[in-house]
């Protein structure tokens, strides 16, 4: 089976659920609970309960939250490739709202200690992968020394420039193959990258020709996927790159759910993107991105980050 490789983080999150999230200076009664997160790990486990053969390369800090990563990955099946370091396990405080809407902040803690030195080390997954995904909770220097090794053995490149206030460096961002921001991280990088204005809140109404144009000038030699939460996503292909579809650019409607907590689904999206491009990789993209899209949807149908992703046997029941 093809695999996938994911670098990244892993987070302990605490998530507190309340009416309506907390305004500036306001104090507000809620529900707590805690459990296994981080954009790396939450993407590694959409990936192998997806069908994927998933390896996940990330920093652990030798604490319970260390302990609690080892033992989830093996009960999804995921190869841990974990450096043990000085510093504690990440953490993230997460709100979620009654409808679903969520605020994190995110608290580097081991993640910031994976170093390409690491990576290096690790170069027999990464050479045996097809492909390879990363985010932006992780050093730069990490992800582009994983990324020129997948691009050397000819993997598939995915970067998610998430979160949108991450360094993205136009160096980086060369070594995607596929970028797949939603609309805050993409307005962010397409201003840095492109020098181009737009508002998050308004990608989602702008004509296919003119966000087919924003995201050619983002990334000229690969495929943008903009995710747009319930408006489904935007597909985006550079002329030579276009995966097995037959169209540069076109929509993909978001697939019907009852929301409970949003906060994993960009990372399912993800998660299910480079699951079905490894499991069926002669298939057109398009393909790929819906598939995508009903992974993502269900993930929100029940509460949490990694353990609201559900398992491939979930998706075909319906």
């Amino acid at each position: 089976m093809s695999r996938v490789v994911v670098v990244g983080s892993f987070n302990v999150d605490h998530v507190w659920t309340t009416a309506q999230l907390p305004r500036p200076g306001e104090t507000r009664i809620g529900e707590y609970r805690t459990g296994p997160g981080g954009k790396g790990f939450n993407q590694a486990t959409a990936a192998a309960r997806a069908g994927a053969a998933t390896s996940f390369i990330c920093a652990l800090g030798d604490d319970a939250g260390g302990q609690l990563a080892r033992g989830l990955a093996g009960d999804d099946g995921i190869e841990l490739r974990a450096d043990q370091v000085d510093a504690p396990t990440g953490a993230a405080g997460i709100y979620v709202d009654h409808a679903g809407n969520n605020s994190i902040v995110f608290g580097a803690g081991a993640n910031a200690a994976l170093t390409a030195g690491f990576i290096q080390r690790n170069a027999d997954a990464l050479s045996g992968s097809a492909v390879v995904l990363a985010q932006l909770e992780s050093p730069v220097e990490a992800i582009a020394a994983a990324f020129g090794l997948a691009r050397e053995s000819g993997a598939l490149t995915v970067l998610n420039p998430a979160p949108a206030d991450a360094d993205l460096p136009a160096s980086l961002l060369a070594l995607g193959d596929v970028i797949t921001p939603n609309e805050s991280e993409f307005c962010a990088q397409l201003i840095r990258h492109a020098g181009e204005t737009c508002e998050p809140d308004q990608v989602a109404t702008l004509d296919d020709a003119t966000l087919h144009g924003h995201c050619r000038r983002l990334l000229p030699h690969g495929t943008v996927v903009v995710t747009l939460g319930a408006q489904g996503s935007f597909v985006s292909h550079a002329p030579s790159a276009r995966h097995g579809d037959d169209r540069a650019c076109y929509r993909v409607a978001a697939s019907p759910a009852h929301p409970v907590d949003t906060t994993g689904a960009g990372d399912a999206f993800n998660g299910a993107l480079v699951a079905s491009i490894a499991r069926e990789p002669g298939q057109p993209f398009a393909r790929h991105v819906a598939f995508a899209s009903r992974y993502a949807a269900r993930s929100t149908e029940r509460a949490g980050a990694a353990a609201a992703m559900p398992h491939l046997a979930e998706l075909t029941e319906h």
